[in-house]
């Protein structure tokens, strides 16, 4: 402890954050350019299934994941199976609950960016017989980087802010679940005010840079594109 701040705790909530904005980044780029390219059913059903999670309270789909990545259901079993231990109580666990939690903040810039390109591109690079993946890479991707900064923002702060879905699948195990957000909760309980003011103000910060990163200019031009914030 460090006047009031649980480090440890600090240091997971990061590690947390980071490994859920990568991975999630990998998912949610393909998923949000399919998103972006048509309607449909198929596409509506998508939609609504990845923006749930702004909607449904965090301990609903945090006991849902509890029950499901635990014992007693048998995708559960296979997992704990095939990776030796179970998923629920664990930061592998808090992964696979975060990336769930925060995928609404990764798809939905990604589908504006996408979206924002405009259609004589993909029919140009069409036009010169450019394959639709090589066009991605080379077209899409780099007029899309603001949104992709923005999705790793938005889903970077928003895994450093969770508490009910962190809470119900991780519990509070010192260095393997217990966050920044738990901490806090723990802090207050215990009346320790100070300490839980130092913890709620690394939150703030964390939070405001990151915006601030976005809004104020300090991300290059050149790497910003299609600003979506």
């Amino acid at each position: 402890m460090a006047s009031g701040m649980d480090i440890q705790a600090l240091w997971l909530t990061f590690r947390l954050a980071g490994t859920t904005t990568l991975l999630l980044l990998i998912l949610a780029v393909p998923l949000a350019w399919w998103i972006a390219q048509g309607k449909g059913l198929a596409r509506a059903l998508t939609q609504t299934v990845v923006a749930l999670p702004l909607v449904l309270p965090p301990t609903v789909l945090g006991f849902y994941l509890l029950v499901m990545l635990g014992p007693l259901t048998a995708p559960g079993r296979l997992l704990t199976r095939l990776i030796g231990h179970p998923l629920a109580f664990s930061f592998s666990g808090l992964v696979i609950g975060s990336m769930i939690y925060s995928l609404p903040f990764a798809v939905q810039p990604l589908v504006a960016g996408f979206q924002g390109v405009g259609r004589e591109y993909l029919e140009a690079a069409a036009g010169l017989g450019v394959e639709p993946a090589v066009t991605f890479r080379q077209v899409i991707l780099p007029m899309s980087q603001g949104a992709v900064v923005a999705a790793a923002v938005l889903t970077f702060t928003h895994t450093v802010g969770e508490f009910g879905v962190v809470l119900m699948l991780g519990g509070n195990i010192p260095g393997a679940t217990r966050t920044l957000s738990i901490s806090l909760f723990d802090q207050v309980q215990d009346a320790q005010y100070a300490a839980a003011n130092h913890t709620a103000l690394v939150l703030v910060v964390i939070a405001v840079a990151a915006l601030l990163l976005v809004y104020s200019g300090m991300i290059p031009r050149s790497l910003r594109g299609n600003d979506v914030l």
